[in-house]
């Protein structure tokens, strides 16, 4: 027991106290913005944003640059999706305003779902792939320049000795290339809130969970398998709500 606990947390040994105390918190407020997420709660943004600002704050100090980007995004996106929900729920309230009977089945729906904010969620369309290719592509071209030059970059940014080349590339590096397209595209899709970002969610959170392992980051692992799990559990309570919202809608 205490040689596992060792191999799981034996790095933090090393760590100054206010990293893991930050680490910590970063974990409490991500998990906390999954599960507002699960229930289309507006509130999933400010809480979201003080668990990414963190996050980018450690991961400039640990050099883990495509996580760092990861997070960077996600701090941004986060403050769209929160005018975006926004605006849509004011919509939404807007409609109950003219739609009496619409009012009455979203409030029971309310009651029966404990959100204190509903929001109107939506299914992928084909307007959305283009951007969606246009995302991976991008990002895993701009993480894959950081890795590319991550040399100069530990090198305080000089060329001088540095040496270049692909072939330094690990395997970490082209997953964190992956995991790191994944994640946007996740993230973009939760501020359009469309039902299938909580697939992307799945797939990447699932390949995160040995990947920080690797990187030594146990409390951050550890966070994704919760993300994994909240994220399957999420994909259906979000069908679940559309089809509750589209009977809503011709009632």
């Amino acid at each position: 027991m205490v040689e596992l606990l060792n191999w799981l947390f034996g790095q933090y040994a090393d760590y100054p106290t206010l990293f893991i105390g930050l680490e910590l918190i970063a974990v409490i407020f991500g998990v906390a913005s999954v599960l507002l997420a699960s229930k289309t709660n507006i509130l999933v943004f400010p809480i979201g944003l003080v668990s990414t600002a963190i996050f980018v704050y450690l991961l400039w100090k640990w050099q883990l640059f495509g996580d760092m980007f990861i997070n960077a995004y996600y701090t941004v996106m986060s403050i769209y999706g929160w005018i975006n929900w926004s605006k849509n729920k004011e919509l939404t309230q807007h409609q109950d305003h003219i739609n009496p009977t619409a009012q009455h089945n979203r409030r029971q729906e309310l009651q029966n779902t404990d959100a204190p904010n509903l929001i109107q969620v939506e299914r992928l369309n084909k307007n959305d792939v283009p951007i969606l290719v246009l995302l991976a592509t991008a990002t895993m071209t701009f993480v894959g320049l950081v890795y590319y030059f991550r040399p100069v970059i530990n090198n305080q940014f000089s060329f001088d000795g540095a040496v270049l080349g692909v072939h330094l590339f690990t395997w970490v590096d082209y997953t964190d290339m992956l995991t790191t397209a994944l994640f946007l595209m996740a993230m973009w899709l939760m501020a359009r809130r469309k039902i299938e970002h909580w697939l992307l969610w799945i797939v990447a959170d699932a390949i995160s969970v040995p990947l920080y392992f690797y990187k030594g980051l146990t409390f951050t692992a550890l966070q994704y398998v919760v993300f994994t799990l909240i994220a399957i559990w999420a994909y259906y309570e979000w069908q679940r709500r559309y089809r509750t919202q589209s009977h809503t809608a011709y009632a």
